[in-house]
């Protein structure tokens, strides 16, 4: 009987595989809710595939094509929160 084995890395990102950072939604899958990079012991990807997706994510960032850190974490796709006691002077 042949075992199953998980390895480190994903098959669905071989090794030559290029992250573009004009495609967000591709690297939209490796951030966490907050806006930070998904870790490369989470995300199974190898050292120099996780220095290509930094890069990657870095650069779409500064274009804006990707949320900032904090900021994500504050005002990207939340709803906005109402009060249910109004206001008073």
């Amino acid at each position: 009987m042949k075992k199953s084995v998980r390895t480190k890395f994903r098959t669905e990102y071989p090794a030559d595989f290029i992250f573009d950072y004009k495609d967000p939604v591709t690297l939209s899958r490796f951030l966490m809710e907050g806006g930070k990079i998904i870790p490369s012991r989470i995300s199974k990807l190898s050292m120099s595939q996780q220095r290509k997706l930094t890069k990657a994510v870095k650069k779409a960032r500064s274009l804006a094509l990707l949320p900032m850190g904090s900021e994500a974490y504050d005002f990207y796709q939340k709803p906005e929160q109402i009060s249910a006691k109004p206001f008073e002077i």
